[in-house]
């Protein structure tokens, strides 16, 4: 800021204000603000206009000089308004900042509002304060009657998550973002010189498939060379984009076909038994892709798999059984079958985990399930909350990214419903049958969720990077979520007397039938969601946090790495 404080030397305070980067967010009409000190003095009425410039543009920041309040002191809250005048009145202010140019204090006033004509809103500094300790109560009750008019719940589908009725304009990419994807998208194109695959035809061998990695296109996987050995498919379970679905295995699932006989060649000379015992026993359970409708023509499984913790400390299968009903129709493999028996046997347990990963672990659960939270935080949390200030960042986007993967991956005819076995009428089923049994204080708990897998404790699959990962990440989390909330709710009057939050876990709890968001795992009193203990708190949000960084990363960004070489994942 000290290019501006030369600029307007003659000034006592400088206003800046920052215009929204999205549709409709500039201004033609008449602006005024009203500057507080802190012994709530009012300044005089100021117009923010400069002679001969056309302020409060698109994504533009405007500076303003305010005069003759010299031994004003520090500013702690602005009022300000605009009318209904000129062409385009509509108006999206991001932030305004005030500054002593005596002093040099800055007054920081986050708004990130669509400002209503000859409304006066009044902002502190910050912008964080509790409900219960606002004096502008009436413009948060205002504010968030808006919100629920435009952030409705509906779902998509049948036992679909709840989402977006429609896409919220305050939701949608700002033009920077855009332009971003649209340059990227032109550097790829004018780099890659692409091949449409889908006009390829079939590959006869492993030399036409290789041909499609160039140094442009994609690089030649380093698991090209080790896709074939049961190592690399072991490591799958544990550093793959699909790795939390490993078990510590106490007994043998009773509809596995499977015997000790069977096993023996694997066990390294131990006894079953003494595998289970040393803790060295792994297994996989795709059941919930049983039965499951896919496209016409194509067909898919529904595996169990077993893994042993060997000598060497490897991850390794030593088991698969592709159906979940045991029979002598759905025989059990293992790595004495014939090698391509065996391989073919694995790359379809990887079909079945592909559809569980794109379905689930990624689209539904760090996706489509936050969506609905994040529906609910809009309807119910102030701006001006800590908790919304706390999870904002985290959210950024997500309803935009959402509504366009929709419309371009899993309508019909996009890119599942003609590359993926399952098609959406599958994926779409699945992912019905996902979120019946995803729960906030499991499933977005890693701690407890280790812990329900039998695997918490980390001298058990000792090279477990994903979960040995996933936990510094999710007690850094949990560790600074905490310390942040402790900052508001001193005592747990503070926190039930809080009547944002307390409707916000109303309604998250509140079954899809009723019209919430149906998350299960919300603490409940009398029926209903009620957060009573900060400690809960601290979990629902850490979870929150949580799944929409560390578990998206996890889920999306090893996309390509594991699916660019078909015979590793086999996912379509």
């Amino acid at each position: 800021m000290g290019n501006s404080v030369r600029r307007y030397l003659n000034s006592d305070f400088l206003v800046f204000v920052r215009t929204g980067d999205r549709k409709h967010a500039s201004t033609d009409a008449n602006v005024k603000i009203i500057l507080i000190n802190e012994d709530g003095e009012k300044s005089y009425e100021i117009v923010l206009d400069n002679i001969l410039r056309d302020d409060f543009k698109k994504g533009a920041s405007d500076t303003f000089s305010v005069r003759n309040l010299r031994d004003f002191g520090r500013v702690e809250k602005i009022e300000f308004w605009r009318d209904n005048a000129g062409v385009s009145p509509d108006w999206y202010v991001e932030k305004i900042m005030v500054e002593n140019v005596k002093t040099n204090e800055m007054s920081i006033f986050p708004v990130f509002r669509w400002i209503k004509a000859n409304y006066h809103y009044q902002i502190r500094h910050l912008d964080t304060i509790l409900p219960q300790d606002d004096e502008q109560v009436e413009q948060r009750k205002m504010e968030l009657e808006d919100k629920r008019k435009i952030y409705i719940a509906s779902q998509k589908g049948p036992g679909f998550p709840m989402m977006a009725e429609s896409l919220p304009t305050d939701e949608q990419f700002s033009f920077e973002y855009k332009w971003s994807i649209v340059r990227r998208k032109a550097q790829l194109i004018a780099t890659s010189k692409l091949v449409k695959l889908k006009e390829a035809g079939e590959w006869a061998s492993f030399v036409d498939l290789f041909k499609v990695y160039t140094r442009h296109v994609f690089s030649k996987p380093m698991s090209v060379q080790s896709w074939r050995n049961d190592l690399n498919f072991g490591l799958q379970r544990i550093t793959g984009c699909n790795p939390s679905f490993i078990k510590l295995c106490t007994k043998i699932p009773e509809n596995m076909g499977v015997d000790e006989e069977m096993l023996k060649p694997q066990l390294e000379d131990k006894t079953l038994e003494e595998v289970i015992a040393e803790k060295r026993l792994f297994y996989t359970d795709h059941k919930i892709m049983d039965g499951l409708k896919h496209r016409e023509d194509f067909d898919i499984c529904s595996p169990i798999a077993l893994f042993l913790l060997n000598n060497k400390g490897h991850l390794i299968p030593i088991a698969i059984q592709l159906q979940q009903q045991k029979g002598p129709d759905n025989p059990v493999f293992t790595p004495t079958d014939p090698p391509c028996t065996w391989i073919r046997a694995k790359m379809w347990y990887n079909n079945a985990d592909a559809a569980i990963h794109q379905s689930l672990t990624h689209l539904a659960f760090t996706h489509l399930l936050m969506e609905g939270i994040v529906i609910s935080t809009q309807r119910n949390i102030s701006l001006s909350h800590p908790v919304f200030k706390l999870l904002a960042p985290h959210t950024l986007y997500l309803l935009a990214i959402n509504a366009r993967g929709l419309m371009l991956l899993i309508s019909e005819g996009g890119w599942v419903d003609t590359t993926m076995n399952i098609g959406i009428v599958g994926m779409f089923e699945l992912i019905s049958r996902g979120v019946k049994e995803w729960r906030i204080d499991v499933d977005g708990c890693f701690p407890e969720f280790f812990k329900q897998q039998g695997l918490l404790d980390q001298t058990i699959l000792p090279n477990y990077p994903f979960r040995d990962d996933a936990l510094l990440y999710y007690y850094a989390i949990k560790d600074y979520v905490e310390s942040y909330v402790k900052l508001y709710y001193e005592t747990p009057e503070k926190l039930t007397g809080d009547w944002e939050i307390q409707n916000w876990a109303e309604e998250l709890a509140r079954s899809k039938e009723e019209g919430g968001i149906g998350i299960l795992g919300i603490p409940m009193k009398d029926g209903k969601g009620c957060i009573e203990a900060v400690k809960d708190l601290v979990l629902i949000l850490t979870s929150i946090i949580f799944t929409c960084s560390v578990g998206h990363a996890s889920s999306n960004f090893l996309n390509t790495m594991s699916t660019v070489f078909p015979p590793i994942i086999r996912p379509f």
